[in-house]
């Protein structure tokens, strides 16, 4: 997509870096067949001391492909990826492409009843999972009919033999997929999106490959890069940043199932990592750490913070404790995700810096739609980019809502200055971000109405510092009902992931409202 000329921000793009790519139509997959070709030894992953090198993860995913066609998974099936950051995860990520399949990846710290319901709605054929998880998704699975993959450990992945026993012994004949890359859907990820509800993004196999190019080509990636992979690989920054880009250049991506502060800073420290991405909140953490001046984070040349307002404090403090500059920058789900970015060597604070090549970006007023803002006026965010989704999962509605002339509308409301750089300065939507999690209140509301002494609910975000907002409930109890809030808040954990936790319950009288009943969230 070529833009204008005339667009304030062009002026500032980091050296180099092109205004336009012409962006390869080839399934997502294709960059790791074509880098095992180039790096056929290199390290692709590695994690807890297993590495797999891109010759023999591109092997490993085209048996694993072979092994689901074997099993009866079709194009265009969808399997859910119930897996922590992992080489189980990647194996399985890539290989459900190859099968011409649609990769579902979902939280690992889901409950049954969340499981369930991610289950129910992308009309999963199976889960793949591991010995770990597994009780979960066997409780889930004995009540529906999808199948379910148990693949083994990271340490006995590498060994194909387990794959083998799955056909017992018979020959596996590999089919070339038909895979039309800007209409098939490669990955299918749930947001609280532009609409407030958990809906499920579907991105192309072109939406995938575009911003994994354009994430590596802003920050110059190559091949020599040491990525950590901390980010959650079933959300779209993880997927795009921690596997696709590095994929795509023949990076090696460190894995880290969980956050540790010692391991992490040990980790950067002794392979030499030259590549962090993460939330606000991962960056407060380690500001705080005490081990955070016993390292040398020197190799780090390029460290992102996104996900969540990234507040100056934090930024100034991480600057000043390890000499190495944040880059700040947005996006969201239905673009892959990234669509902003700041110039490395020239970051303005409180902004999320200028929209990334062939991505376009306009202020709408919300009143009255007019798009030709002055610098300075508040409006919804819009998009257009090669990066932008097909739409949502079975939500032809919602996804009209939201596309307008080609454009899609964010539902957060930002400012443009005078050169072209971006402010989000609050959000259209309801949704709460929690440590760089985006948490659905009417998710919660749901479940919060399951109680048996809850009449009605809100759930609205509360600015803390430190993690973002917490989800905090409003309820009106049923007459003659007296739970506490400890009972309230234990329901709710049983049932959701413990980062969509209420954190506060709040006993009224009334839930405000409109004239047309919709809750004014703002009085809350």
């Amino acid at each position: 997509m070529l833009l204008p000329k005339s667009r304030p921000w062009f002026k500032f793009y980091p050296k180099n870096v092109p205004y336009h790519i012409d962006y390869p139509e080839i399934p997502l997959f294709q960059l790791l067949v074509d880098t095992a070709v180039r790096y056929p030894k290199a390290t692709a992953f590695s994690c807890r001391g297993v590495a797999l090198s891109y010759r023999q993860l591109d092997n490993i995913t085209s048996r694993l492909a072979l092994v689901l066609g074997d099993i009866g998974i079709e194009k265009k099936d969808r399997v859910v990826v119930f897996l922590p950051n992992s080489l189980q995860f990647v194996i399985s990520y890539y290989g459900i492409m190859k099968a011409g399949a649609i990769a579902v990846p979902t939280n690992p710290l889901f409950k049954e009843f969340e499981l369930q319901q991610r289950i129910n709605d992308a009309k999963a054929k199976m889960v793949i999972t591991n010995k770990e998880l597994y009780p979960l998704v066997r409780k889930v699975t004995s009540r529906t009919k999808v199948d379910t993959l148990l693949l083994p450990d990271d340490e006995e992945i590498t060994d194909v033999s387990w794959m083998e026993k799955l056909v017992e012994g018979k020959p596996l004949s590999l089919t070339e997929v038909d895979i039309k890359p800007k209409q098939d859907v490669a990955t299918i990820l749930y947001t609280g999106g532009t609409m407030g509800v958990p809906k499920g993004v579907m991105l192309t196999h072109y939406n995938l490959v575009a911003n994994a190019i354009q994430n590596a080509a802003w920050f110059d990636w190559s091949h020599q890069d040491v990525v950590i992979g901390l980010l959650p690989f079933y959300h779209t920054w993880g997927l795009c940043t921690c596997i696709n880009s590095p994929v795509y250049v023949g990076a090696r991506v460190i894995i880290l199932p969980r956050f540790d502060a010692n391991e992490l800073l040990q980790t950067i420290e002794e392979k030499r990592a030259t590549i962090l991405y993460g939330a606000a909140s991962l960056f407060a953490m380690l500001i705080n750490s005490p081990s955070i001046k016993k390292y040398d984070l020197s190799s780090l040349r390029c460290v992102k913070a996104g996900a969540m307002p990234i507040p100056t404090e934090i930024k100034e403090k991480w600057e000043e404790l390890t000499g190495v500059k944040m880059i700040l920058g947005y996006g969201l789900t239905e673009a892959s995700p990234e669509t902003h970015n700041s110039p490395p060597d020239r970051v303005k604070a409180g902004t999320v810096g200028i929209p990334i090549m062939d991505t376009d970006a306009r202020i709408v007023d919300l009143e009255t739609g007019r798009t030709k803002l002055s610098p300075g006026e508040v409006g919804e965010l819009m998009i257009k980019g090669p990066q932008v989704m097909k739409g949502y999962w079975r939500s032809p509605k919602e996804t009209k809502a939201v596309f307008r002339r080609g454009w899609l509308y964010t539902g957060d409301l930002a400012v443009m200055d005078e050169e072209g750089y971006f402010q989000i300065v609050d959000r259209k939507k309801d949704i709460i971000k929690y440590k760089g999690y985006t948490i659905a209140p009417a998710e919660l509301e749901n479940v919060l109405c399951m109680h048996p002494s809850v009449k009605e609910c809100a759930v609205v975000g509360k600015q803390e510092p430190m993690v973002g907002e917490i989800p905090v409930a409003y309820i009106v109890l049923k007459e003659g009902h007296q739970p506490t809030e400890t009972e309230i808040v234990q329901f709710c954990e049983q049932k959701q992931a413990p980062y969509k936790k209420v954190r506060e319950v709040h006993f009224v009288k009334e839930i405000p409202k409109t004239s047309v009943g919709k809750v004014l969230r703002r009085l809350l």
